[in-house]
């Protein structure tokens, strides 16, 4: 049975939707504290759009104590999983009618991402994902915080031996090759051109993705 196993940010959730106000949140915190100046730090955060929390509040605050990344860590998640459920942010145009596709054709899907656990599972209960999705896999529960390690697990635990890995970031179009499988890179919201040179073939809409995966050859 082949597998395709989607990233989530920025391959099938619309993260900006609910970025910029979730961390204009977490920011004001600071303010109202006095230990930040201005508005959220919105560019820099999409340059490292896809990198595990806990590295993002490293690159955002490197001077404030690791106490303070901490909360500011447990507070954007909060307030990420409060504008999910409150129905703020959005999916990539026609990703539902994709999964009903490739369910249909007897693709297995999965999820596997750098989100948190809670956070990924907000948005796969909102969007009601889990009609079609087999299992959804956090960067939480590897050792390494490698999106690599996290494929193989699917892998290793379903007996995968061929499919895609969909994903927007190089560390997707890494971990599918890392695993000998296909990788179909998404230039979609975040992605850079050059992290998209390294995958096998590259799509602009979820749409296009059942007709190309049906180009690609099975192993013998």
């Amino acid at each position: 049975m082949k597998t395709v196993i989607f990233d989530m940010d920025g391959t099938l959730f619309q993260t900006g939707t609910i970025l910029e106000p979730s961390l204009e949140e977490a920011f004001a915190v600071l303010r109202e504290r006095g230990e930040w100046q201005g508005t959220a730090p919105i560019e820099a955060y999409r340059k490292i759009m896809g990198v595990p929390l806990p590295a993002v509040w490293e690159a955002l605050l490197p001077d404030k104590p690791e106490e303070t990344k901490r909360e500011m860590d447990a507070y954007f998640l909060e307030r990420l999983i409060a504008n999910i459920s409150e129905g703020k942010g959005e999916l990539y145009p026609n990703a539902r009618e994709v999964f009903a596709e490739l369910a249909a054709e007897g693709y297995r899907i999965f999820i596997a991402s750098n989100g948190l656990v809670r956070y990924l599972a907000a948005i796969v209960e909102h969007y009601g994902l889990d009609e079609w999705v087999t299992e959804t896999f956090s960067i939480e529960q590897t050792v390494t915080l490698d999106k690599g390690e996290l494929v193989h697990m699917i892998k290793e635990k379903y007996g995968v031996t061929e499919g895609a890995v969909v994903g927007d970031r190089l560390s997707d179009i890494r971990a599918a090759k890392a695993n000998g499988l296909f990788a179909v890179g998404c230039r979609f919201d975040f992605a850079q051109e050059q992290e998209l040179k390294e995958a096998d073939a590259v799509i602009d809409g979820l749409p296009e993705l059942k007709a190309l995966l049906e180009q690609v050859p099975a192993k013998g």
